[in-house]
């Protein structure tokens, strides 16, 4: 699978929690970046809420002296009872341009990571911002912008979007996360709107993203409700978009 990068055009879309969200479900061993350059561990405030210290993070790794593999190794954490390790953001905005000559080593090294049996989810934050880990988007396999379905959220969206299609940026490839499928656009208009591919739609379920925004009591039946349910066909759509991209490329290769 690889290297799958989650931004967003507008603010506080779902990015980070549909980064744990997935990562939570992944079927394999999986890395998760926190590379959002706003500054500010997601996990560390939210999903642990704060019962979890700080200990090493991007900083540390851009600051290191051994390798960036080694370096990994060592600012990586297990979020324990699962096969997710994660790499903590900045803690202040202040330190993202401190990062700026990190991204590109790291994102050669994410790459060989499926080697190894481990896929990696990026944390981008928001598109456009002063120390955005663009490096880390161009590289991925696929670079997903997640949006509400709302008018204000869609035409955040519209030219980061036209953008892409234009080539503007050099993503290998990209689509569109939808939260809240019909509230009030289908994925479909959003799709065609923006003439840009839904790779996945997930529903609007405030009580159970809490699990991983803020990291509340999971609701009865979460393992199986709507989000849960959205996330694995989401996990399933990435999987299938990715599989696609590499076949067309051998094919040109060949």
């Amino acid at each position: 699978m690889a290297v799958i990068a989650l931004a967003s055009a507008s603010g506080a879309p779902g990015v980070t929690t549909t980064a744990l969200g997935l990562s939570l479900l992944w079927p394999r061993p999986v890395l998760l970046i926190e590379a959002d350059p706003t500054g500010g561990s997601g996990l560390l405030a939210g999903y642990f809420r704060g019962t979890r210290e700080y200990e090493a993070g991007l900083i540390e790794l851009a600051l290191t002296s051994s390798s960036i593999r080694d370096g990994l190794a060592e600012v990586s954490q297990r979020i324990s009872g699962t096969t997710v390790s994660f790499v903590a953001g900045t803690r202040s905005h202040t330190q993202a341009p401190a990062l700026r000559d990190l991204w590109l080593p790291l994102s050669e090294e994410l790459a060989d990571l499926e080697s190894t049996g481990q896929d990696v989810i990026v944390d981008a934050g928001r598109l456009g911002l002063v120390g955005s880990p663009e490096p880390l988007l161009a590289h991925a396999d696929l670079t997903l912008i997640v949006a509400r379905t709302s008018l204000p959220a869609l035409s955040a969206v519209r030219s980061w979007a036209d953008s892409v299609q234009h080539g503007t940026f050099d993503w290998q490839q990209a689509g569109l996360v939808v939260i809240g499928d019909g509230q009030p656009y289908s994925a479909r208009e959003v799709g065609r709107v923006l003439n840009s591919p839904v790779v996945a739609a997930l529903p609007e379920d405030p009580e159970s993203a809490a699990v991983f925004s803020r990291g509340a009591q999971p609701p009865k039946r979460f393992e199986t409700g709507p989000l849960a349910r959205g996330l694995q066909a989401a996990i399933a759509s990435i999987h299938s978009a990715v599989s696609r991209s590499r076949s067309e490329l051998e094919g040109v290769r060949s």
